[in-house]
């Protein structure tokens, strides 16, 4: 893929996902529990690395997720996937989750991490990311 086709892809495949965090997706600590949060930034990098590609994609690592900030109930979060690299099969997201509070205007970060997606063919074999 040519540099500014794939400049090109990585602006237009950003992807941008709103949730409302209710007290049934909390810990004990009245805070979202880690997997949740994990689970969200993987779909969202999922989603991410299938807007780039338009191919089917797989999961094949999650990279250092750091946890910088609990995320309270009644809280909004923001979740931001954007592709950091690509390889010739394989291509990297990086989501960063943002905690906003519902009636102030603050908002912080409190999770990033990345996730590294092969593409792969109907035989579930790595592909070229064309």
């Amino acid at each position: 893929m040519k540099p500014n086709i794939i400049d090109n892809r990585k602006v237009t495949s950003e992807t941008r996902i709103f949730k409302a965090v209710f007290p049934n997706t909390t810990n004990h600590y009245d805070t979202l529990f880690g997997g949740t949060a994990m689970q969200l930034m993987d779909e969202t990098a999922f989603i991410t690395a299938t807007r780039f590609s338009r191919q089917r994609m797989v999961t094949v690592s999650s990279d250092r997720i750091d946890f910088k900030k609990p995320i309270p109930a009644g809280t909004i979060v923001e979740l931001i996937g954007k592709v950091s690299s690509v390889g010739n099969t394989s291509l990297k997201v990086r989501v960063d989750i943002f905690t906003e509070e519902m009636y102030s205007e603050k908002r912080e970060k409190s999770v990033s991490g990345e996730f590294t997606f092969v593409a792969i063919d109907e035989n579930k074999k790595p592909t070229n990311i064309l």
